[in-house]
């Protein structure tokens, strides 16, 4: 499957789920919700969860994708980068995290607000670049 096509389905929806490695080499299964930026699949995660220690140690991931009757699928593979934790509600990581938001919700009815929770539960954003694609697609 080419990633362009892979890319067109995936950016159809918002749910999916992030496949990272454990320790011990395991898959480690996180339901998701994501946006499509400028071709990048993009994650909200909490700094702190298996997810986020799991790609600082291995950043290979993987993230799977349904139509929702089930019957059609995507995976894409790719290396995960994150950006740095949300320390002030106006650094660069918040924007993105804004920007996130906007693509998955539209807009929030406090950013204010918005802005203190992301650096209380210290987000990140994941950034995955596919790098291989696979599924099927109802043809």
């Amino acid at each position: 499957m080419e990633i362009a096509e892979a890319m067109a389905f995936i950016g159809a929806s918002h749910r999916g789920v992030l496949v990272t490695q454990r320790r011990d080499g395991r898959p480690q299964l996180s339901n998701i919700s994501y946006g499509v930026i400028d071709g990048v699949i993009k994650v909200s995660v909490t700094a702190g969860r298996a997810k986020y220690h799991n790609i600082l140690r291995d950043p290979r991931v993987s993230m799977h994708v349904t139509s929702d009757d089930f019957w059609a699928y995507v995976v894409v593979d790719g290396d995960a980068e994150m950006s740095a934790v949300a320390t002030k509600p106006d650094d660069p990581g918040v924007e993105e995290l804004i920007e996130l938001y906007r693509t998955i919700l539209g807009e929030h009815p406090d950013w204010d607000d918005y802005r203190r929770a992301m650096v209380e539960d210290k987000r990140v954003v994941i950034r995955l670049r596919p790098t291989h694609a696979y599924g099927m697609l109802n043809r």
